[in-house]
């Protein structure tokens, strides 16, 4: 039988496998994976860097005479996943990113906050896009945005990089609703898009990133390390009136920073 070499677009950790095993353990039981077998390695890398196969990418990917069903379901039909801590910590990659937003009350003063993991270990914090009248939803979304222009760069330098946010509502919004509110215009059945602008700002960049960079929902408060970082920030942002996506400059104590208020 000839080698073949595995294409992971989407799944726990994205990128090119040497054997089925391998590939399997990224996209079992994963929803949205995009993966395929070729049976050369140029072949692979061309693929896998240009996020292009001949056919559909969600294809079923044989070895050793074991197949496995694409997970894939379509955008309108599939839920979002939520991982849980230990999920979190079995999957390896590069860098991981946490955001949250906060608004006290909602609607009222608006925060975003962000944590940043590198190889298992806090990197940096941020906080900013203070707005006095604004929504938990658009402070949800300000952070995720922040995280897409991290996580670009990331992916560009090579690392692969994986974005967890709380915030159902702005998850789909991006990878799911506004593929549809795009193909009708930028509307939707019923009334007004809310956040319109953040919203096609914010999908047009998850286009150049969506083949290489996770983006996965957390529950919030529930002792997720990063999440809960991200969520002091957010309050920080808040406490701070920053308007500036801006780096925590003081001691990264973590203990210390979880003592502080809560959102």
């Amino acid at each position: 039988m000839a080698k073949k070499f595995y294409v992971v677009w989407q799944g726990r950790a994205p990128g090119i496998y040497r054997d089925w095993n391998s590939c399997k353990q990224q996209v079992d039981k994963f929803a949205g994976a995009k993966y395929k077998s070729f049976l050369s390695l140029q072949d692979a890398e061309e693929a896998f860097k240009t996020g292009r196969s001949s056919g559909s990418a969600a294809k079923k990917a044989i070895g050793g005479g074991r197949s496995l069903k694409s997970t894939s379901r379509s955008s309108t039909a599939k839920g979002v996943k939520t991982y849980t801590a230990a999920e979190i910590a079995q999957m390896p990659i590069d860098v991981k990113i946490y955001t949250d937003g906060g608004c006290d009350p909602n609607p009222g003063k608006a925060g975003s906050g962000m944590a940043v993991y590198r190889n298992e270990s806090l990197e940096s914090l941020w906080y900013g896009c203070y707005n006095p009248a604004g929504t938990n939803n658009t402070a949800e979304l300000n952070a995720l945005n922040q995280a897409f222009m991290l996580a670009q760069t990331e992916s560009d330098a090579g690392q692969s990089v994986a974005v967890f946010c709380d915030s159902k509502y702005a998850i789909q919004c991006i990878t799911q609703w506004a593929i549809g509110w795009q193909k009708k215009g930028w509307t939707k059945t019923g009334g007004e898009i809310k956040n319109l602008s953040l919203i096609q700002e914010m999908f047009e960049r998850y286009q150049a990133i969506k083949n290489k960079v996770q983006v996965l929902h957390v529950n919030g408060h529930v002792g997720v390390e990063g999440n809960e970082l991200a969520d002091r920030m957010s309050m920080v942002a808040i406490q701070l009136k920053e308007c500036a996506f801006t780096r925590y400059q003081e001691e990264m104590n973590i203990s210390q920073i979880l003592s502080l208020r809560a959102g």
